[in-house]
């Protein structure tokens, strides 16, 4: 089960239906963690120069980690660079990691890219009943069967699937979450994390960063088509919605 953390400061946890973060994970060749300073991202454009951290950075050759108030945070290892945000409650116009993934881009063409993933990820808490999210994995997902009998406790469960979509691969997962509150009971819920992978190896080095700048280019696609499939094929038709009492755990508008 994985435990993440959550600030319910803005919301009770009663009055949560849903959790919503997206990751934008680039990989290459030549990008080392002290590529991401924060003196390096604001006086090169890539992020405004009002933004401040929510906490002391971290920067050193093997990994770097900035933390905007925003809800941005941007996290570098060698030859990886991760810009997460949480977009729970935001519009379309407000989600802002696309364009500093694609700033970034701009300013460090040179660093032969591999490979383009769009992260996002749906987390639905279940304040009121945490066998909620067990009994949607082990007995709706999963057929039931004597392997739920085997040792001491709950057997706990997760599934991973792989679609072939026609631009790119999206990998998801399905598992049991634990949401960590400060001074509180943790949340059980369920998480579901997706990965739409875009493969951009070529020799051409100008088209990779063609690759690249499309792949970034269908990120509102993959997060409507993400936010879809979890609502339409496994919330509804798992008829989870008497748990969360909506229809759509989306309003309308959301995209």
């Amino acid at each position: 089960m994985e435990s993440l953390n959550f600030d319910f400061s803005r919301q009770t946890a009663t009055t949560i239906k849903f959790i919503e973060e997206i990751g934008i994970i680039i990989a290459a060749k030549n990008l080392t963690p002290t590529m991401v300073s924060q003196d390096f991202l604001k006086f090169s454009g890539i992020v405004p120069q009002n933004w401040e951290l929510s906490q002391e950075p971290i920067l050193n050759p093997t990994y770097a980690q900035l933390n905007f108030q925003n809800g941005i945070n941007i996290v570098a290892q060698p030859r990886t660079i991760t810009i997460n945000e949480s977009i729970t409650g935001k519009s379309i116009n407000e989600i802002q990691s696309p364009l500093v993934t694609r700033k970034y881009v701009e300013k460090l063409p040179h660093a032969e890219y591999q490979a383009l993933s769009f992260s996002p990820k749906i987390i639905v808490p279940f304040p009121n009943n945490g066998e909620i999210a067990y009994k949607y994995l082990t007995k709706t997902l999963l057929a039931p069967g004597s392997w739920h009998e085997i040792g001491k406790g709950l057997v706990q469960a997760g599934i991973n699937l792989v679609y072939q979509l026609d631009r790119c691969q999206l990998t998801l997962s399905i598992s049991e979450a634990r949401l960590q509150q400060p001074q509180q009971q943790p949340v059980f819920a369920l998480l579901f994390a997706g990965s739409f992978n875009y493969s951009i190896t070529n020799d051409n080095p100008q088209q990779r960063l063609e690759r690249l700048a499309q792949g970034l280019n269908f990120w509102q696609t993959d997060l409507q088509t993400f936010r879809e499939l979890v609502n339409q094929k496994f919330l509804a038709e798992g008829n989870i919605g008497q748990f969360t009492q909506e229809a759509s755990i989306f309003p309308v508008g959301a995209m």
